[in-house]
Order: structure tokens, then C-alpha cells, then sequence
């Protein structure tokens, strides 16, 4: 007996999307299935040291029981982040990294690391550039970066923010950044953040959300709610927000109060008075 194809149901369509945003996915699949397993053994080359001051031995990383070691590459990052003494030194500092395996995939022909007021009192920190964002040099510039930009604008915010990402090169099909890629590139944002001195994070994205703040449930369950973001020395503390990235906002419009309602939430607080000691 052939199968007899059922016609398109918009509502069924749209019932089985809002489920699986409640179950907290928040990126479209791709055409092809990645193999997160063997994305996290790819190591970058071994090149030449770039002229400059020495750095400590980096050992060249090695895959433990499928998993890459990442304690070198994440030791230079600190090393050379620590080392940035402002954010044109940082971002001469990221491009010449050779320790993320995103540099080296295919697909980023640059770093991408900021763009904004250098003296935001608002950090955002998305997930990962794009083709958009890897052809301009520039975090959200694409469909994504637009809204968000319209987001900002309504909520009074357009001169008062900088914006970046978890991971600073495009990772191949716009996949989601792995853990180890954003461990890798942490420390590049931690510097981001101290060098910026922001008063509180807007964190677009679970992937964002849970490498930052270090949690595993899904966005749908962070989002709208504040959290502490410190440092890995414990010398700095943010209240933070996670919120719906504004790539699935153009996917589920129906989601964008949601956003709204978190960036009110957050610029209200952003304008409130400090407390009086």
C-alpha cells in the first residue's frame, strides 16, 4: 500500500515548535548532523610563536578518552588576555590566538570580538558570529543583530552597550559553539569584562547563558531572571540576565514579549539610583 502524504497543518507545525521550545531548544537544526565528539578532537597546527614577548610552554593539546585537552590553549589564552592592557590590545591579542579550533575549521576567515561603547554600562555576550558577522568584523550585524539593535533602540539603550560572544570565529554551518570552544575562548571574555567595567551582562542565548553563568538548564528556563556572574578570581561580581537570542525571536515571533519584557526588566534596573551605603 503507498503511503498517502498529509497535507500541511500550520497549527499542528506550530503546536510541535512551541513544544520544542518549552524543552528549551533555541537553534534551528542544520542540514547535516555534526559530530560534536570529533568537532572537540579537532587541535589547531603548530605554528611559529608571532614576534613579541615570550610565553610560557604551551603544551600541544591531546585527546583524552575522545575528549581534547584543552588546559594549554586555555592556559595562553589567560596568559595573553591578562597580558591586554585595553581592548585594542585585546583584540590584537584574540586574532593572533592560535589556540581555538574554530580558527582553523573552515569557516571564520577573522576574529570577531566587540563592537560598541568601550565604557558600556551594559555588556551583552551572545553566542558565536556568523557568515554576516565573520564578513564585517563585527558581532550581531546580520538579521539577528538588526532586531537586536531595534530591541536596544526601544528600550533606550542604542549608545549604552558593547556586544560580543562567547567564542570570537564563526563556527562551520553557524553550528552552536561546543563547551570546549568556549572554555578555550573564556578567559579572552573574562578581560572583555574587566577591561569594560559594564554594571550588568545581558546574556542572548542558552549557550551563552550556560557558559557564562555556568548552569545547565535550558533558556526558556533562565531567561528573565538574575543571576551573579563572578570572575574566576572572585575579584568581580555582575548581575547578569539571560534572555531569548534575537535569531530565535525571527523564528518564533510570538516569543518576542518574552524578550521585551526581560530588557525592560533589565534597563529598569540598569537607571535605577545606587542604594546609599
Amino acid at each position: 500500500m503507498s503511503a498517502i502524504a498529509e497535507p500541511f497543518d500550520a497549527a499542528i507545525a506550530e503546536s510541535l515548535l512551541a513544544f520544542w521550545a518549552d524543552a528549551g531548544v533555541d537553534a534551528m537544526l542544520l542540514d547535516e548532523a555534526v559530530d560534536r565528539i570529533e568537532a572537540g578532537k579537532i587541535l589547531p597546527p603548530v605554528r611559529p610563536p608571532a614576534p613579541g614577548p615570550p610565553l610560557a610552554a604551551v603544551p600541544v593539546p591531546r585527546a583524552f578518552g575522545g575528549q581534547a585537552d584543552i588546559s594549554g590553549a586555555v592556559a595562553q589564552a589567560q596568559q595573553l588576555a591578562a597580558a591586554a592592557a585595553d581592548l585594542d590590545a585585546l583584540v590584537a591579542a584574540i586574532s593572533a590566538f592560535e589556540g581555538c579550533p574554530l580558527r582553523f575549521e573552515g569557516a571564520a576567515t577573522k576574529a570577531v570580538v566587540y563592537r560598541g561603547d568601550p565604557k558600556a554600562p551594559l555588556l551583552v555576550i551572545g553566542e558565536g558570529p556568523g557568515a554576516d558577522e565573520d564578513a564585517r568584523g563585527e558581532p550581531f550585524v546580520g538579521r539577528a543583530g538588526k532586531l537586536l539593535d531595534r530591541m536596544l533602540a526601544a528600550a533606550g539603550l542604542t549608545d549604552r552597550v558593547l556586544i560580543t560572544n562567547t567564542v570570537f570565529w564563526r563556527p562551520p554551518g553557524n553550528r552552536t559553539p561546543t563547551p570546549a570552544e568556549q572554555a578555550i575562548c573564556a578567559p579572552f571574555l573574562e578581560r572583555i569584562v574587566q577591561l569594560v567595567q559594564p554594571r550588568m551582562l545581558l546574556l542572548a542565548g542558552g549557550a551563552s547563558a550556560k557558559s557564562v553563568l555556568k548552569r545547565e538548564e535550558g533558556i526558556l528556563s533562565l531567561r528573565g531572571r538574575w543571576f551573579e556572574w563572578r570572575s574566576a578570581d572572585g575579584a568581580m561580581e555582575l548581575p547578569a540576565m539571560p534572555t531569548l537570542h534575537p535569531a530565535f525571536l525571527l523564528r518564533q515571533p510570538g516569543a518576542k514579549k518574552k524578550a521585551w519584557s526581560d530588557l525592560l526588566t533589565l534597563s529598569e534596573r540598569l537607571d535605577r539610583p545606587e542604594r546609599p551605603l
